[in-house]
């Protein structure tokens, strides 16, 4: 198993050589952020996010949690998607919601989302003939669907309200609503590509032929379903008062997860919160403060807590496997000696 995740270790690295640029930019993201974070939160009054946690109703955390359920669900059809995609359709979904959950969950949540991930779906598919080149290809679809649902709820987003993420981007909104409409044009452009026949890339092993425009729909409307889903959970946790729709804290919600995830902070910690209060003002910050803090429990805390309980039943379930199958080859290894 060492020489297996050395190798799969050699390959990721062969494979992101962009590596070291993505670590600088998240360093330099969570340095604002952290600083933002302090200014922001400097004179805030603990006992009145102390009232706003308990004033909090159990109807609100009951609908955000399950805005979070459906998120982690939709979640699992990235990896079931991504298998079809590569040509392994003998692996059944329950195995790809396992792998799916359990590396997303606690890969985001240590951070190195990539290489977390990616050693924690090779533990499990290697179980299913998966070799170190198949993980890295679901690595790439799933990453394709990502990306692709968050550059069409962004884009849809910022067409429609192009002011939404301007405290967070420092850009007008001519210049969101230009960048929208890049995203949607590019989104466009690569199902026009996809249309004359089937499209590969990467080279020998490596190779991964992409979903065609009708299937790239579907895998858009994954990215789009768990975004969403997401963003009611937050949306439902909101003070009341003021209201704000739902596009907008949708095109929040994406912009400060897209700037959590390129940080690579542990489980985005303090770079979501620290997008949050700076893009929603019009609360008053001791009551958006205990918003996020239930969310960051429902979305981040226990499902990180239940990836956790889940791997360490399945590699107990595999040791104690292991150990019953050597007993029994050592019991009838006597037996052939006497």
């Amino acid at each position: 198993m060492r020489e297996r995740i050395r190798a799969f270790t050699r390959a990721f690295r062969r494979r992101n050589g962009w590596h070291k640029i993505g670590v600088a930019i998240g360093l330099v993201i969570v340095a604002f952020a952290l600083t933002t974070l302090f200014r922001l939160l400097r004179d805030i009054d603990i006992d009145k996010v102390v009232v706003a946690l308990r004033l909090t109703s159990p109807y609100q955390i009951l609908v955000a949690g399950g805005f979070v359920a459906a998120s982690y669900v939709t979640l699992t059809f990235y990896d079931y998607f991504s298998l079809r995609t590569i040509g392994r359709r003998d692996v059944p979904y329950r195995v790809a919601a396992l792998a799916s959950f359990i590396s997303y969950t606690i890969g985001h949540n240590l951070g190195a989302t990539v290489f977390t991930a990616g050693a924690i779906r090779f533990r499990i598919y290697s179980a299913w003939g998966l070799c170190i080149a198949d993980v890295v290809k679901i690595a790439f679809v799933t990453g394709l669907t990502f990306w692709l649902g968050n550059a069409f709820v962004l884009g849809a987003g910022l067409l429609w309200e192009p002011e939404a993420a301007s405290a967070i981007t420092q850009l007008p909104p001519w210049i969101n609503r230009a960048i929208a409409l890049t995203g949607l044009a590019i989104i466009a452009g690569y199902l026009l590509w996809l249309m004359p026949g089937p499209r590969t890339v990467g080279r020998g092993g490596w190779r991964v032929t992409l979903p065609c425009a009708r299937l790239t729909l579907v895998q858009i409307g994954i990215g789009v379903l768990d975004l969403t889903a997401g963003a009611l959970a937050m949306h439902a946790l909101l003070p009341a008062d003021p209201s704000i729709d739902f596009v907008t804290v949708q095109v929040i919600f994406v912009t400060a997860a897209l700037l959590g995830f390129l940080s690579h902070a542990p489980g985005s910690l303090g770079v979501f919160e620290a997008a949050m209060l700076v893009a929603l003002p019009q609360f008053q910050k001791e009551e958006l403060l205990a918003s996020l803090l239930i969310f960051r429990v429902l979305y981040f805390m226990l499902p990180f807590g239940a990836a956790v309980l889940l791997l360490s039943v399945r590699e107990g379930w595999l040791a104690a496997r292991v150990s019953a199958r050597n007993a029994c080859a050592a019991a009838a290894k006597d037996r052939q000696l006497s």
